[in-house]
């Protein structure tokens, strides 16, 4: 268990992926929620969770969720698409009273826009292949064209901070260039990560092709949500950030000026009997 315990906290909003690409999410919730505190943990211990079993996803989902409900949360919002796709529904149903927001391709908003009638989505392998992916393609795809890439190679070169580096940009060319041959005008980014990359994949297909990022759909739901229960906290003043990673603390702290725009300092964390617990510095 973690080495401290508090009670919820107002408005306090938890979020957390495998690595750096829920601080995309993050990112965008401090631009629509600045009145709310907010937890942010990196499991980089086990970054990425795209290459996981379903059951490792959950059991690491279950046991975050667990710390950050004891660090206060009131919501917890997970910036990690394989993790919601893999661990949501289970995690409402082992944690009944805390409301969870997640993430899904942006295949519906896709679909409706493009006008050649053909859609990229670049995604995890795991993200590929959950349930959550069929339904929303079952539900909003019918009469486009799908064309589905995992992007091997590019959370890692996104973790080590490489957003427009020669391998970057090579592992993102051989994903549009066959897509752009074929007539893509619209990219989904299925991955929490890939948005840190939107300028070099911009670059890479044009301004023709609209890039979909997901996460201000997210914040405006997160603030939906905390609206209906009556957590939502107005004003225009920053609160505080909290960061804990499983990983290198201070890679992390490093990174963040580029990807959040803030400087925190990051909270080491230890995977301890398939629970967290606190690094002693």
């Amino acid at each position: 268990m973690p080495s401290s315990t508090h009670s919820a906290a107002q408005g306090l909003i938890g979020v957390f992926d495998s690595g750096v690409g829920g601080l995309s999410v993050l990112r965008a919730l401090r631009e629509q929620l600045p009145a709310h505190p907010m937890i942010y943990l990196a499991d980089q211990a086990h970054v990425p969770y795209g290459l996981r079993s379903l059951h490792e996803v959950r059991r690491f989902s279950e046991q975050i969720t667990r710390f950050l409900l004891a660090q206060g949360a009131e919501i917890i919002v997970v910036a990690c698409n394989t993790a919601s796709a893999a661990a949501l529904r289970e995690l409402r149903t082992a944690f009944p009273n805390t409301p969870f927001v997640g993430m899904e391709p942006a295949v519906k908003p896709a679909a409706e826009t493009t006008h050649s009638g053909v859609v990229g989505v670049l995604a995890t392998p795991a993200t590929f292949q959950g349930a959550l992916y069929a339904s929303v393609v079952e539900r909003f795809a019918q009469g486009v064209r799908l064309l589905q890439d995992t992007c091997p190679g590019l959370v890692a070169q996104i973790e080590a901070g490489d957003l427009d580096g020669v391998e970057t940009r090579r592992i993102l060319v051989s994903t549009l260039q066959p897509m752009l041959e074929q007539g893509v005008d619209t990219v989904v980014l299925g991955c929490t990560h890939y948005p840190f990359v939107i300028p070099l994949i911009q670059e890479i297909a044009g301004p023709q092709v609209r890039v979909i990022d997901p996460a201000p759909a997210v914040a405006r739901q997160t603030r939906r949500v905390l609206q209906e229960r009556g957590h939502y906290l107005s004003g225009a003043k920053a609160a505080p950030l909290r960061v804990f990673t499983t990983g290198d603390a201070p890679s992390l702290e490093r990174l963040l000026p580029r990807l959040v725009g803030a400087s925190v300092p990051v909270q080491a964390l230890h995977w301890q009997q398939d629970s967290l617990a606190l690094t002693e510095s």
